[in-house]
């Protein structure tokens, strides 16, 4: 189907204003099809234009009265003629339902055979479940009424009654784009609550009741600090009424910001042992989709050009609020260990692009930067941006821009407007470097006969002067740390610090956005002091110098090796044992480095940290599941499954099981029936995931066909089974098995794009991309598909970024081994 472009979408925005939708929707119809009857009123200024519907069947279309030939309908566009000032469209359809987390989804839980449904209408969604003019800035108020089963309950952007057994009626919402409406139904498990007059609520599936009565307490407490925190800073209050957090099966993102009724992954719902950083993590999911409440919600973009301002003031809100009005406070922590890693690789990868970028591509285009870029770079810049400006400049603009905009759509231009009339200087200028060019500087540290001086060099593709203000500090032996704030506006600044001291770190609060370079006498100290520093931002900075300068074939990947290995036996935040856990599985072994014998010096390093962890602890828990990943030890991971020689602390809870049965998989130390085994135990729709995972893991022939058959033909595959089934197919320990489905990739990946649509699709091309597979021809076979342009866009992002990967890989293999 063809993507709206930004002309489209100007030529229809300035031809149409949208009044109103009336849509009425019947669940009761049966497991594929659900009924769909939309009514659009809708002035006109021009005598034709085009409504999108991606029906089964589109049964009738009336305009005005009178019947549209249904037959018009072309790619999900039906062109619309004769248009009066004044119309009223009237669509009806049959949908289908959906299994790939966009449109209508329906899920079955395997636990108790009971269906979900919820709506995901984010990007071009919006059309699978009603018809609509389906854009950003051509906003309407919303009344949805629905028929469901009479044991359902239904949620929406507004008020739900029940009307009649089984009927609905939700009230008329404030203007809402259309990929933001949400309809979410089914036998759900509700709590309540309240705050400040406003109505709360969280559900789940029934098989997480436990679940969900343990974690509401936490959750509630969250939203209603964060509320109050909220209306401190915005002179706004919350707008739209209720407040609904669905935690729902199978859904794609992290979270949608829904107006009135924001949608989760129900994986947030915690029914085994989690870490500290993962509460926090869903605690600023929760903050971060409040935010767009505001931003995002109230005032929307114009074109998806402008998304990234979105979803970086979103970003930045979350860890902000999170740090000032909640108990978490380890935001900036993760932000730095892993947000900011994810930006960093986007950013110096071929696909990278302004964060704020011009309104040249379509809507699915636009998807494509929908990365860590848009989110994390973005948020950096802000949080600069409002150190620089200071909170009484920075939230009067944004204050304005919402007061100017409510219920309608901005552009970024129309932000920095308001932040220069509320005092701002120069916007122009720091938007052109930070904003409006890509790429990141490299800030270096060497040491002369007085003191430090740093450089600032700009990447040669995209060089422009950006000034960075930031903290240089310099630990001695003992670890004890001397400060001082730089403004870095040249390309070589003399900092005043000790030349002597043992480590010098450039940007030790992690307050710009650059690649952090490490002079050679404090990396060969590193070693003996990085564990004596006590900051858990200063220990990402050297983390993420490190991962960056290996990754830039400066850095031997045994020195990143060795840092991961003297990091283990003291790192106190899980935060950091889990990232630095990954970096080691995603990027050192079997990718920089031969998965043997560092694969062994790594499970050893974590067997002697768990008997030293404090029992009970996040650490613990960590460290716990890192051993699982790496042990090769079979018959002490089975004892534990069979509750034999499990460390004090750690409880053998649903999720751990699955983890010792996955390496166990890998291992060839269990088959088909120790899986089917451990799924009678756990027969939720959590458990067939996990054994959908294991059996793609196994380390045989049949076991690898069966995966790989249904990742590239089974168009019913339900989203996560297909993640799971991508996500255990690989491994670098199985590198002769799967040699030959290299090459099957590239023959076969394009056409998953016949059975599958949206988000799903890049997603699969990502994780099934052979990522193990360091080899030249695997760049060349990529090079080909990129210069295809049949092949869907989003396969080609995920196969450009990957492909990425594997040639810096091959660049350190070449420079190292």
């Amino acid at each position: 189907m063809p993507s709206l472009t930004v002309d489209g979408a100007r030529t229809r925005a300035a031809a149409l204003s949208v009044q109103s939708y009336d849509v009425d929707l019947d669940l009761t119809q049966g497991e594929r099809t659900f009924g769909s009857r939309t009514t659009i009123r809708f002035a006109a200024t021009a005598p034709s234009s085009w409504v999108d519907v991606k029906p089964d069947e589109l049964i009738a279309v009336t305009l005005n009265g009178t019947a549209v030939d249904v037959a018009g309908l072309n790619d999900g566009r039906l062109e619309l003629t004769g248009l009066q000032p004044e119309n009223e469209l009237v669509v009806v359809a049959t949908m289908l339902y959906s299994h790939d987390g966009e449109g209508l989804h329906r899920a079955v839980d395997a636990a108790d055979g009971l269906a979900y449904t919820y709506a995901m209408s984010f990007l071009d969604a919006g059309p699978r479940i009603f018809a609509c003019f389906d854009q950003p800035d051509l906003k309407a108020p919303y009344r949805f009424k629905v028929t469901a089963p009479e044991d359902w309950l239904v949620l929406g952007n507004g008020a739900a009654t029940q009307v009649s057994p089984g009927r609905w009626e939700l009230a008329e919402t404030k203007p809402l784009s259309t990929y933001f409406v949400t309809i979410v139904a089914g036998p759900y498990h509700q709590l309540t609550d309240s705050h400040d007059g406003i109505a709360l609520s969280v559900v789940s599936r029934q098989s997480l009741k436990d679940a969900l009565d343990r974690e509401a307490a936490d959750i509630f407490e969250v939203t209603k600090q964060s509320f109050d925190e909220y209306h401190r800073m915005f002179t706004h209050r919350y707008p739209f009424g209720e407040y609904h957090q669905a935690f729902v099966p199978e859904f794609n993102a992290g979270a949608m910001e829904n107006p009135g009724c924001v949608t989760f992954r129900d994986q947030m719902v915690f029914r085994s042992a989690v870490t500290d950083g993962e509460r926090s993590q869903r605690a600023r999911t929760i903050v971060h989709e409040m935010a767009h409440q505001w931003f995002g919600d109230t005032v929307t973009m114009q074109w998806w050009n402008d998304l990234w301002l979105n979803e970086s003031f979103a970003e930045y809100m979350a860890h902000r609020v999170s740090t000032s009005a909640t108990r978490y406070t380890d935001n900036w922590i993760d932000f730095a260990y892993m947000r900011k890693w994810w930006g960093l690789q986007a950013d110096q990868r071929s696909s990278t692009h302004p964060v704020a970028a011009d309104a040249v591509k379509d809507a699915l285009a636009s998807l494509d930067d929908f990365d860590g870029i848009s989110y994390a770079k973005g948020a950096a810049v802000l949080k600069q941006l409002a150190a620089y400006l200071g909170d009484d400049v920075f939230l009067a603009g944004v204050n304005a821009h919402i007061a100017a905009n409510e219920f309608g759509n901005a552009t970024f231009a129309d932000l920095l407007a308001k932040w220069t009339e509320a005092g701002a200087v120069g916007l122009d200028d720091w938007a052109q470097a930070w904003l409006r060019t890509p790429g990141l500087d490299t800030i270096s540290a060497t040491r002369t006969a007085t003191g430090i001086k740093l450089r600032r060099t700009a990447p040669a593709a995209y060089p422009v002067a950006r000034p960075h203000k930031l903290t240089v500090a310099g630990y001695d032996a003992d670890g004890r740390a001397t400060t001082v704030d730089v403004l870095v506006d040249a390309d070589e600044v003399d900092v005043e610090l000790d030349p002597s001291l043992a480590v010098v770190i450039p940007d030790a609060g992690d307050d710009s956005w650059a690649k952090i370079r490490l002079d050679a006498e404090s990396l060969a100290n590193l070693a003996a002091v990085l564990p004596k520093i006590e900051d858990g931002v200063t220990r990402a900075v050297v983390l993420n110098s490190v991962r960056d300068a290996v990754a830039d074939a400066e850095l031997d990947p045994k020195v990143g090796f060795d840092v991961v290995l003297g990091m283990l036996p003291s790192e106190q935040s899980d935060i950091g044992v889990s990232t630095l856990l990954n970096w080691a599985s995603t990027h050192l072994l079997g990718v920089y480095l031969p998965y043997e014998p560092y694969r062994g010096q790594l499970a050893s390093v974590l067997g002697a940290r768990l008997e030293t962890v404090e029992p009970e602890s996040s650490v613990q828990l960590s460290v716990a599941r890192g051993f699982a990943r790496f042990s090769d030890d079979a018959e002490r991971l089975q004892g534990w499954l069979a509750g034999s020689g499990v460390p004090a602390g750690v409880t053998m809870d649903a999720d751990l099981r699955w983890l010792v049965t996955l390496q166990l998989a890998r291992l060839g130390a269990v088959g088909d029936a120790d899986i089917d085994a451990e799924l009678a135990r756990d027969s939720s729709s959590e458990g067939v995931v996990h054994a959908t995972r294991c059996r793609a893991a196994l380390p045989t022939a049949t076991a690898k066909e069966r995966a790989w058959t249904r990742i590239m033909t089974d168009a019913d595959l339900p989203n996560y089974e297909l993640y799971a089934a991508c996500e255990g197919f690989w491994h670098p320990a199985q590198e002769s098995l799967t040699a030959a489905y290299v090459d099957r990739y590239f023959a076969e990946i394009a056409g998953t794009e016949k059975l599958r649509s949206g988000w799903v699709v890049a997603t699969c091309a990502r994780l099934a991309f052979p990522r193990y597979a360091i080899e030249q021809r695997v760049v060349d076979r990529a090079a080909g598909l990129l210069a295809d342009e049949s092949v869907a866009a989003g396969i080609r992002r995920s196969i450009g970024d990957s492909s990425d990967d594997v040639a810096r890989a091959l660049a350190v293999r070449s420079a190292y081994l």
